[in-house]
């Protein structure tokens, strides 16, 4: 059998994955669905929709054989799409025991595996022996509460065969979802990390009280950033200005529906990172992502002012207000 075809699999029950099960489902007779929680299953099924998130999206069951034994999804499936964040994924993975080698694996995930500060493709690879030709990632300027309202939205699939990549695409091509490809797997999950961090500066900002005109300017000096790391650690011809690069980086900065924006605000405005985190229903990936490229960062020494600014202000306990103010002298 050719990738990626055969029976596709949602690995996570948040709102990008029920997004993306909705994507797919306009393509696909029948999916696999992985959740972990037995009772969010059995509500699934008695309502039509996923009861945590994206309530509004209904879906027709019979279509649907959901499961919480890891292992018989992916051993009954031949895609798996993996949309768990990433600060969990290795405590789901721990439970597998199946080979996933001969399988396409497909990373909705936009972080870095903690600790081992692998991008996700990479830690696949590494750990489950799935070839590079048979891992994409899924990124682009695509909120999941946009994909459950059905408004235009564009994706980019990324696989170092672009034959798997465009076949892949089909899945998730509908009314309103227009998808490209690319062969740039690494600089697409870097910036994917990045702008998270990102857009928890522009929140951090927000809530400070900065306005647009500064916004629109740490934005500008975040594409460069940006620009500036991923062509240290993946050198490669790359137009930043595509929507998966700078798209991503500016709705995920801008939009109310970004998590990590709304993370950001709450620090500028007063709250801990832990009071933040305990409000917030969902989990805001660029809290992790700062410190992990810090991390890596310490082995390329790439100039990351907001990168910098980030991390103090979240790690190191440093006061908004002052990091900030160092960060407006150090930009143009």
């Amino acid at each position: 059998m050719s990738f990626p075809q055969g029976k596709v699999a949602i690995m996570g029950g948040g709102s990008w994955a029920t997004a993306i099960a909705k994507m797919v489902l306009n393509n696909e007779d029948s999916i696999n669905w992985y959740m972990r929680r037995d009772d969010r299953i059995a509500d699934f099924k008695r309502t039509g929709h996923n009861p945590g998130y994206l309530s509004s999206v209904h879906f027709d069951v019979n279509r649907i054989n959901f499961s919480s034994d890891i292992n018989q999804v992916i051993k009954d499936s031949d895609v798996l799409i993996f949309v768990t964040p990433s600060p969990y994924l290795k405590s789901h993975l721990k439970k597998v025991k199946t080979r996933m080698h001969d399988k396409f694996v497909v990373t909705a995930i936009k972080g870095i595996v903690p600790e081992d500060n692998l991008l996700v493709s990479d830690y696949f690879h590494k750990e489950y022996h799935v070839p590079y030709d048979n891992i994409a990632v899924i990124a682009g300027p695509c909120h999941a509460e946009e994909i459950a309202l059905e408004r235009l939205s564009y994706l980019t699939v990324g696989c170092s065969d672009r034959d798997n990549a465009l076949s892949f695409a089909k899945k998730l091509n509908c009314s309103y979802v227009k998808t490209t490809v690319s062969d740039d797997v690494t600089g697409i999950e870097y910036s994917s990390v990045l702008k998270n961090v990102y857009a928890i500066a522009a929140g951090i900002c927000s809530g400070l009280k900065y306005g647009d005109n500064f916004q629109a300017v740490l934005m500008s000096n975040a594409l460069v950033e940006m620009s500036r790391f991923i062509d240290f650690v993946h050198p490669l011809k790359r137009v930043v200005s595509e929507s998966v690069y700078m798209g991503d980086l500016l709705v995920t900065g801008y939009s109310n529906f970004s998590r990590n924006r709304v993370f950001g605000s709450m620090i500028g405005k007063g709250y801990s990172v832990k009071s933040a985190q305990l409000e917030m229903e969902m989990v805001a990936e660029g809290y992790y992502g700062t410190k992990c490229i810090k991390e890596i960062n310490r082995k390329y020494h790439v100039n990351m002012p907001i990168v910098d600014a980030v991390y103090n202000i979240l790690y190191e306990r440093i006061s908004p207000v002052i990091e900030i103010k160092l960060l407006t002298d150090s930009i143009r």
